[in-house]
């Protein structure tokens, strides 16, 4: 509790005393009205009086009162002469918690009107004031103390802790750590508390240890306890362990199936199927099996997991040789995926850890892991023939002559209770140059071998050979043959262009030439290049020895066509000659010689088409017109010898000869060029071969020959009156009446165009296109009718 004290002093040095209030609380000073020294006496007087009678008692409010409310807290007493009333202010009265404490002002009882929390507040800071009429009596500070009560349990951080632990975690791993607390008053016992574990579900025997096999979760209470001097309050907390299986049940094989037989030569059959048991939870790693397999160097086996039912299924996975052994002897051991454990305990302690025996292993080592004997039987088979030699190399040279040895491929048959016998055939000879004995295996050629061939690949020609025996069904050995061939100067160089252009120019022009070898090295280039005859004086080479060289047009020459005459030689000194057409046009009009040319025949192809669509057109005329003019009996027309003309009876299918009709030519001329290209070649004897350069020239002629109409009228009327006078004869004729359609009208600008006889250069021309044409141009000669 704290007291102010009033003290008398001088302000400013006068001698006006004043009365100075000190607040040991507030830290203030109350300073009154200015008094005279008479005033002064006086409440010093009165002041001593009033100290001397104040009995401040110490209050105390204990922490949750039951009430009833109001009660009585405690009053102040004092000894008064004269009449003073009371006030009180601060917490608990017009501070927070406001409306907790009140005074009576007459008597000065102090009254307390509802609980309090000593965890709200702990202590109340007020003022009392005595007051005689409007005037100050004293003013003190009063502290009221809370008394804490255990009215508060400890509290955990968290309801609920969930937590996976491991069946091997050995004794003494730490867990988790759960953490509490009390608000009450610190130091003292009502906050003062400790953890149990009140209980631990399912119940088990020995809590220190969870095993899987028992539950897969256990559920902890773990309480707090306070030491409250009146009363023990508490809480609790749930801890939920989830026990991960561990490996402490070794995996034990109790049976196999399958027939343990395998056929010789087979891959990917299962012969064997183990079974294992294993009590931990299923599915997970402490259940798992894992096996191994001993005594298979050369790794014919290999054993899997069958994940649903951790059985161990036995799979062949390289081809077994019953020649070579007809049992397997194998061991397979089972483990699990996790490393095995144990723990057995052999002392129970009051305190502390307890003795255990725990081991770990890796289920590999000594009698950790479980293993069984299991004999696998290879089967017979009729195995293919085996080459002694799967892949071997041969020389070979090109153009060997026919019956050349090459190699001899062997193969062997290790059959113990099948035929042995085989042949060789040629399994693959891309190009078709070898065959091969059947019986001995030697392979020899049947064609002259070519090294520029496009199945030899850098040099080496691949055949493919096989041994097949007379087994049920046959078996097939193969071996591979790689046979280089030898390069021999067989080729002469030739330039990869034979035609080119140059463009017209006052200045040296160059145009690159290059040549190629299919030989190698060193039968090939670099070539040595030379020009032949003598075109110095227009033509010249820019180098003469390489890939590559350049033709020079030098000025002067003018457009037209050339040829250039250029000897190619190798390293060896074999040459060809070739003719090089050029070309030489004026670029700034055409930017390519041959488009020009290009046009030209496109444009005479065309003529020729339209000329070809003629005659057939004029075929298909003379045909309609024979099929309208033919009848089923020839009747011989009586002519009117004042025409003075004759009809000749002839049984040749010919057209006739005595037409005297003046025959008007259409004459058709088409000129064609084509180029000429020698080459020379120099191996045993010279050799000489020429592309002709020859220039054509196509004539069509045809005779379109025509019969006055006058004529044609005169035939008509002739062969009318014939049939009229026949008629008597004809029996079976029935009378027709002809309509009289009146003159026909001349075609004046037919009668215009002469048509010559002379149809040789026609004849010439379809004969020149084949035999298929012969027919055509016999029947495209105009006829002579003989009137």
């Amino acid at each position: 509790m704290c007291s102010s004290d009033s003290q008398i002093v001088n302000a400013n040095g006068g001698d006006t005393p004043v009365v100075r209030t000190d607040d040991e609380e507030t830290h203030t000073s109350t300073v009154k009205r200015r008094a005279t020294p008479p005033e002064i006496e006086k409440m010093k007087r009165l002041l001593s009086r009033q100290k001397r009678a104040w009995i401040i008692d110490s209050f105390t409010i204990e922490e949750g009162h039951k009430g009833p409310f109001p009660y009585e807290l405690g009053k102040i007493h004092m000894e008064q002469k004269y009449r003073v009333h009371f006030e009180l202010y601060g917490q608990g009265v017009d501070k927070y918690p406001k409306g907790l404490l009140s005074i009576d002002k007459e008597s000065g009882m102090v009254y307390v009107h509802r609980a309090v929390d000593y965890e709200d507040i702990t202590i109340l800071k007020l003022r009392f004031q005595a007051m005689k009429d409007v005037l100050v009596d004293t003013s003190l500070g009063v502290e009221i103390s809370i008394k804490d009560i255990n009215d508060n349990p400890p509290r955990f951080l968290r309801d609920l802790y969930e937590i996976n632990l491991s069946e091997g975690d050995p004794q003494g791993t730490h867990v988790l750590t759960v953490v509490a607390f009390d608000v009450d008053k610190p130091g003292t016992l009502n906050s003062t508390f400790h953890y149990e574990i009140k209980s631990v579900s399912p119940a088990v025997t020995d809590t220190e240890f969870y095993v899987n096999e028992v539950a897969d979760k256990f559920t902890v209470l773990v309480e707090a306890i306070d030491h409250g001097e009146v009363v023990r309050l508490s809480s609790s907390t749930t801890v939920i362990v989830h026990v991960q299986d561990g490996n402490n049940n070794r995996p034990t094989i109790t049976g196999q199936i399958g027939s343990g037989k395998v056929k010789e030569g087979e891959i990917g059959v299962s012969p064997l199927r183990l079974h294992v048991t294993d009590r931990d939870t299923p599915n997970s790693p402490a259940w798992r099996a894992k096996y191994t397999i001993h005594g298979d160097n050369e790794g014919y086996f290999k054993i899997e997991t069958d994940p649903d039912t951790n059985d161990g299924i036995l799979t062949v996975v390289k081809p077994l040789d019953y020649e070579e052994g007809a049992q397997r002897n194998l061991s397979i051991s089972v483990e699990n995926e996790m490393a095995y454990f144990s723990c057995k305990v052999e002392e129970r302690t009051s305190s502390g850890l307890w003795k255990v025996d725990t081991s770990t292993g890796d289920g590999t080592a000594g009698d950790l892991s479980h293993s069984v004997l299991v004999l696998i039987e290879v089967e017979d088979t009729n195995d293919p023939p085996m080459f002694t030699v799967t892949v071997k190399q041969a020389m070979l040279e090109e153009n060997a002559p026919i019956g050349t040895w090459v190699e001899k491929m062997t193969a062997v048959d290790h059959d113990s209770s099948h035929a042995r016998d085989f042949v060789y055939k040629i399994g693959s000879d891309p190009a078709g140059w070898l065959t091969v004995d059947p019986h001995t295996g030697d392979i020899t050629t049947v064609n002259t071998p070519d090294r520029e061939s496009p199945h030899v690949v850098n040099g080496t020609y691949t055949i493919l050979l096989n041994a097949v025996d007379n087994g049920d069904p046959p078996m097939t050995g193969t071996a591979t043959l790689s046979i280089h061939v030898t390069d021999v100067n067989d080729n002469v160089p030739q330039p990869t262009v034979e035609i080119v252009d140059v463009c017209l120019s006052d200045n040296f022009t160059t145009t690159d030439i290059t040549a190629f070898d299919p030989d190698g090295i060193p039968f090939g280039g670099p070539f040595t290049f030379e020009l032949l005859e003598d075109v110095r004086e227009t033509w010249k080479l820019s180098s003469s020895y390489g890939y590559t060289t350049g033709l020079v047009k030098k000025p002067g020459v003018y457009a037209g066509l050339y040829t250039i005459v250029l000897k190619i030689s190798d390293l060896q000194g074999k040459f060809g000659v070739y003719n090089i057409s050029v070309t030489v046009c004026d670029c700034s009009v055409t930017p390519n010689c041959r488009i020009r040319r290009n046009t030209a025949t496109k444009a005479a192809t065309g003529a020729i088409a339209v000329v070809f669509a003629s005659l057939f057109l004029l075929l298909f005329l003379l045909l309609l017109a024979f099929a309208i003019t033919s009848k089923k009996e020839f009747t011989t027309l009586q002519t009117d010898d004042s025409f003075g003309e004759t009809l000749l009876a002839s049984n040749v299918e010919r057209p006739g000869t005595d037409c005297k009709n003046m025959a008007q030519n259409f004459t058709y001329k088409h000129q064609f060029d084509e180029y000429q290209t020698n080459w020379y070649s120099q191996r045993d004897t010279d050799y000489h071969h020429t592309h002709g350069m020859s220039k054509m020239d196509f004539r069509y002629t045809r005779n379109l020959s025509y019969v006055p109409d006058s004529a044609i009228q005169a035939l008509l009327h002739r062969r009318l009156s014939s049939l009229q006078k026949t008629g008597d004869d004809l029996l079976d004729y029935q009378p027709h009446i002809y309509a009289d359609e009146g003159d026909c009208d001349t075609l004046s600008e037919l009668e215009q165009i002469t048509i010559r006889d002379n149809d040789d250069a026609l004849q010439k021309a379809l004969e020149d296109l084949g035999s298929k044409f012969n027919e055509l141009g016999f029947i495209c000669k105009p006829p002579h009718l003989q009137i």
